[in-house]
């Protein structure tokens, strides 16, 4: 199955450091123990470890032969999400309130199990060409804007270790398994926070004359949003606008003094992101201003579109139809109005991110759902995607090295 057949990656382990790390759920920058067994298990098989990147992130680097030849970077996430787990299995985290509800156990066991099968190689001096490979795991993917990413960049993690390419990848719930899923240009959308607070004066609710409704420009602003997405962005880029709160007044009989709003911004282009904030703010100012009110928008630009590069991704595409065959991989996947930080790694570095197929994953009290989403309580990462997933990253390590000069 992979470039290497005299190792082939132990899915045993890889089952046990999931199910380890999946009853122990961390969240953004608290992952003591997830990155602990990451750094211990990196350095008994030979690596260079280093530890305390973004608080919990952890670096692995393997070098061999000519110092300037290639570098290759491959990323895996490893939080959890604040979400009361509810699957039944016997895996099932130990945490009250945290759960691995989007796979980064899962992501960061199959690095792990591709890594224990690089070492190996390392020790017998069978990695093809040279240059060095750095394994980067990652803490705080699910912090939006403050993500883990954004933070190990300006702490300084591309400068200490150089990649001339980074890959990274996720599980596709409700995909076949086992099936590989890339997308060349925008794949995931920006993903933006806005507030909007509309002041006006407080008041009696049978005298509202003597008032400034606060509430009048805020209902009138939720029902103009959604022409941003209907006729200010063309038809064939994708965005969203979702209204993810409401709130004014704690009273029947009184008009609030001041109404808030919070929304949640996507779009898959840049261009599409900056029309998107000045027609936000445009519409939030004029309807405080037509209903007599002060406004406020405070705009929060948090994770970038992520853009895969086309050589990377061609090369990845190659690896997986060699391993695999093109009946399970798809070059043309949808693009997901989702967000994620590896798009920070993404600006600064070619690369490419892809998704690989997470089956029938949901669970309740044992029982078997069907395919569930991320972020859900029923949610469980598949571990029949711990191998081919594995034997891809070992399949990209040898033909990066092998055709990179």
């Amino acid at each position: 199955m992979t470039a290497f057949p005299k190792f082939q990656p132990d899915v045993n382990k890889m089952k046990a450091w999931r199910h380890q790390i999946h009853q122990n759920p961390e969240l953004g920058f608290e992952e003591v123990a997830t990155s602990r067994l990451v750094a211990e298990w990196l350095e008994e098989w030979g690596y260079e470890v280093h530890t305390g990147l973004a608080v919990t992130g952890v670096v692995g680097v393997l070098r061999w032969g000519d110092e300037q030849g290639p570098r290759l970077g491959l990323r895996a996430d490893m939080d959890a999400l604040p979400i009361h787990e509810q699957t039944g299995l016997p895996w099932a985290s130990q945490v009250a309130g945290k759960m691995h509800a989007c796979g980064h156990d899962g992501h960061t066991s199959i690095l792990l199990g591709a890594a224990e099968v690089l070492a190996r190689l390392h020790r017998d001096n069978a990695l093809p060409g040279s240059g060095s490979l750095t394994l980067i795991f990652q803490p705080a993917e699910e912090l939006g804007g403050g993500g883990g990413a954004r933070r190990m960049i300006e702490e300084g993690v591309l400068e200490r270790f150089p990649c001339d390419a980074l890959f990274a990848l996720h599980n596709y719930p409700g995909k076949p398994v086992g099936h590989f899923y890339f997308r060349e240009g925008a794949f995931l959308a920006s993903s933006d926070k806005v507030s909007i607070t509309f002041a006006g004066k407080g008041g009696h609710g049978a005298m509202p004359h003597l008032a400034v409704d606060s509430t009048l420009p805020a209902a009138a602003t939720v029902m103009a949003l959604q022409s941003i997405v209907g006729r200010n962005v063309d038809p064939n880029l994708a965005s969203v606008i979702s209204v993810g709160r409401l709130q004014a007044g704690n009273a029947y009989n009184i008009i609030p003094e001041t109404a808030e709003l919070e929304l949640s911004v996507r779009t898959l282009d840049p261009a599409v992101r900056d029309t998107i904030e000045r027609r936000i703010r445009t519409i939030a100012e004029s309807q405080a201003e037509a209903f007599d009110c002060s406004c406020e928008v405070t705009y929060e630009r948090g994770y970038p579109v992520l853009i895969n590069a086309a050589a990377e991704t061609q090369l990845a595409v190659e690896t997986a139809r060699a391993l695999f065959g093109d009946s399970l991989v798809e070059t043309a996947a949808a693009p997901l109005t989702a967000s994620e930080d590896c798009a920070f790694f993404l600006e600064r570095i070619p690369g490419c991110y892809l998704m690989v197929g997470n089956g029938d994953n949901g669970y309740d009290q044992g029982a078997h759902l069907g395919p569930c989403s991320v972020h859900n309580p029923h949610y469980d990462f598949n571990d029949e995607c711990l191998t081919p997933a594995a034997a891809f990253w070992l399949g990209l390590v040898s033909r990066y090295f092998t055709t990179s000069k």
